[in-house]
């Protein structure tokens, strides 16, 4: 279990362009994009999808009720999360640790190799005691001149967040959650259709029908290969071929790529800025001109109404 306190890891959005910007810090050729369904359809536009990583509400579960079985013997990656707010970083590493032939960043394959043998507990020591990585983990952590890390701060369940990940490896479906003691194992999967990600459908519904009806605080990732290089060469291919009908569908396709990726630079550009001294000035302008109270009233109005419906896909994990 993770401890009390976040050793200068700073909460992460659960965002595609946050996954994406540290991915690319990783060297890791691989983006993330959010999955409204879980249906084939949704699944086929990112193939091959290389794992699907999934944020829920964190609640303590009985003993005995886990699906699949432990992997006491697993000779992949997987660590343990030691401290808090790492949740993020540590469900991209026990992902790409377990996918094989994939390019990484010289920093990161120095960790994997160092690691390599280490115990679940030690490998999540490594990984936490990584200036390099925490520094990638907290570059678009909003700067703030208010700490909230501190130790004698406990969250409730209710505002636990917590990723975990789902992929093929050798011939199985595994889950790894760095809170749980091994990897656990949801047996094996059918090559044929759509292949593990129809197996990995079903074991993430399971796990939604735990919670009350209408529960809406989930969030679905699909950790795939970067789109953009695979339509630029089909791109070029078609051009070359005077196939103007489905070369224009491929640029249209990498418009929108393209566009997908402006907009994650502008949102993280916008998490990186420090909007305090705004803040500040607008409050002061505020109070000025005598409607700061009805601007909190209204503000609690609407925090109020958030609370109660307990909903929204932004969500801060663990």
């Amino acid at each position: 279990m993770a401890e009390d306190f976040s050793a200068g890891w700073q909460l992460t959005e659960s965002d595609p362009g946050v996954f994406c910007e540290l991915l690319k810090r990783l060297g890791v050729p691989l983006v993330v994009d959010d999955l409204y369904s879980l249906d084939a359809e949704a699944l086929a536009e990112h193939r091959p999808v290389r794992a699907l990583i999934f944020l829920f509400q964190w609640v303590q579960t009985p003993a005995g009720s886990m699906t699949g079985e432990y992997d006491r013997d697993f000779p992949g990656f997987f660590a343990h999360q030691v401290v808090n707010n790492a949740c993020a970083t540590l469900a991209v590493l026990n992902a790409v640790g377990n996918i094989p032939a994939l390019a990484t960043g010289p920093q990161l394959r120095e960790m994997l190799d160092f690691s390599a043998g280490m115990d679940p507990q030690m490998t999540g020591t490594v990984i936490t005691s990584a200036d390099w990585l925490r520094e990638a983990h907290n570059a678009l952590s909003p700067p703030s001149a208010i700490s909230v890390d501190d130790p004698s701060y406990k969250k409730t369940a209710e505002e636990a967040y917590h990723f975990v990940v789902y992929l093929p490896y050798m011939g199985s479906i595994y889950e790894f959650d760095g809170l749980k003691e091994f990897p656990i194992r949801h047996g094996a999967f059918s090559e044929r259709g759509e292949g593990w990600t129809a197996k990995a459908r079903e074991i993430i519904q399971a796990r939604i029908a735990t919670y009350p009806p209408g529960q809406l605080q989930f969030n679905l990732m699909a950790l795939h290969d970067d789109p953009i290089p695979i339509l630029q060469n089909q791109l070029t291919e078609l051009q070359a071929a005077g196939n103007a009908i489905q070369a224009s569908e491929v640029a249209a396709r990498l418009e929108r790529e393209n566009h997908k990726r402006q907009q994650w630079a502008f949102e993280n550009s916008l998490r990186r800025h420090n909007h305090i001294g705004f803040i500040h000035a607008l409050l002061t302008a505020l109070a000025k001109a005598g409607k700061l109270e009805q601007a909190k009233e209204n503000a609690k109005k609407i925090m109020a109404e958030r609370r109660a419906k307990k909903g929204g896909s932004a969500m801060d994990e663990d």
